[in-house]
């Protein structure tokens, strides 16, 4: 079996503060530290919303406390999140696996992913970004061309989500992932770029992290991607009367549900998406969906939802 494996981290590996972040970053080198055990190939995605968050809302504030500065765009903003959280993620797993007597370098790559700029999305923004703005703040950024919604008594920005077309520093992850390191990339869908000749030029959005996800596991040739998540399986109607968890899923029965609405705009709707595209790219392939601290039972398919 090819042992290589895409690992998606989502939002509760992480944390709202630096002091939460740092303690949940050791349950997901944990689960990390028990795949390289098994002998897997790994590469690391992840979830950063709440740092992106951070990141935008703080250097947003800097740039209205002095006049010298002018407001991060998104990519910057995006390249930022990266760093920080491939920072902790990193030294975390490092430090984890020496203490199980293993020593495999561990690598964070600042990673940009090529978009369409006629994608819709740039017509239809839908990822909610910022802190809470008054109206008069709110009239300000329409006149820069950025879109606000009204959301809890005040307005919050909201960005594109276009699609993932190709990461230019695949070449670099698969190198340094096929030379025995542990590579972490993409983090929070990496950064969007619109190509420009020679140029890449950051876009004023956010990819879902859950497609690149799927387009990074396509890219370097795994057999396995691995949604790891608060929940230890997928369900349809999640939060209703019909909620139903589930199993094994084949290819045909997930573009039923994504086709029948069983996701809603939940949180599986995307990772259900992905994991149809990174099936059709090449045979014996197979996703997972389940807990971080089940990680290891679920690639042994002991537990979670696997589509296959």
């Amino acid at each position: 079996m090819n042992k290589k494996v895409v690992v998606a981290l989502g939002r509760s590996a992480f944390g709202e503060t630096f002091p939460e972040q740092k303690a949940n970053v050791k349950r997901a080198a944990k689960a990390i530290a028990d795949l390289v055990e098994d002998g897997f190939q790994v590469i690391i995605t992840h979830s950063n919303g709440q740092q992106l968050g951070m990141v935008h809302t703080a250097m947003t504030e800097f740039a209205r406390l002095d006049a010298h500065y002018t407001v991060a765009p998104m990519s910057l903003c995006s390249a930022m999140s990266q760093g920080y959280v491939g920072y902790d993620l990193q030294n975390a797993i490092r430090t984890e696996l020496l203490d199980r007597g293993l020593f495999r370098p561990v690598s964070t790559i600042i990673t940009q992913v090529r978009v369409s700029p006629f994608d819709r999305a740039f017509s239809e923004p839908s990822k909610i970004i910022g802190r809470l703005m008054n109206a008069g703040e709110a009239a300000q950024e329409e006149k820069k061309g950025n879109y606000v919604i009204e959301q809890d008594g005040g307005y919050r920005r909201i960005i594109a989500s276009p699609e993932p077309i190709d990461i230019y520093e695949i070449d670099a992850i698969r190198t340094l992932n096929d030379a025995g390191q542990i590579v972490i990339a993409a983090g929070g869908g990496g950064i969007p770029v619109l190509e420009q000749g020679t140029v890449l030029k950051g876009a004023s959005a956010v990819i879902e992290k859950d497609l690149t996800a799927g387009k990074l596991a396509e890219l370097v040739g795994a057999d396995t991607l691995l949604f790891l998540t608060g929940t230890p399986r997928a369900a349809r109607f999640y939060g209703t009367d019909s909620e139903q968890f589930l199993g094994k899923v084949t290819l045909a029965e997930a573009k039923s549900y994504i086709a029948d609405g069983s996701f809603g705009a939940s949180g599986m709707l995307p990772k259900f998406t992905a994991a149809v595209s990174f099936l059709e790219s090449g045979p014996d392939k197979r996703v997972i969906i389940t807990k971080l601290e089940l990680a290891h039972d679920g690639v042994h398919g002991k537990t979670g939802t696997v589509i296959a």
